[in-house]
């Protein structure tokens, strides 16, 4: 049953099954967002790398699907501290400003 759950998040949230473990080493020049480290202890940076609009937001959510953090208006770069957050697996979300999801993918956290 909780694999089911677990399965039914990714495929809401539109995360890739296929390198889902891999983080940002597959399809790379797809890619809008480049993110480390993964894992991360104290901080994530999330770097725009092509396509950056000031209009996109991101979202992070954890693996249960509940939002944790929306940042609207984007910086270039985004240093996020991880203290507030538990030791997990997070899913995060960009969205342009009709809310289409551009990119998603997850990141560890370990404390």
């Amino acid at each position: 049953m909780k694999k089911i759950i677990i399965i039914l998040s990714l495929l809401i949230f539109g995360v890739n099954l296929h390198g889902f473990s891999q983080g940002n080493t597959t399809e790379s020049s797809n890619r809008i967002i480049k993110f480390y480290p993964n894992p991360a202890s104290a901080f994530i940076n999330f770097d725009f790398l092509r396509s950056y609009d000031v209009n996109y937001t991101l979202f992070i959510f954890n693996f249960m699907g509940k939002k944790i953090l929306e940042i609207k208006n984007t910086p270039s770069r985004i240093n996020l501290n991880l203290d507030e957050f538990y030791r997990g697996i997070y899913i995060y979300q960009l969205r342009d400003k009709n809310g289409i999801i551009m990119e998603t993918g997850k990141f560890q956290v370990v404390k």
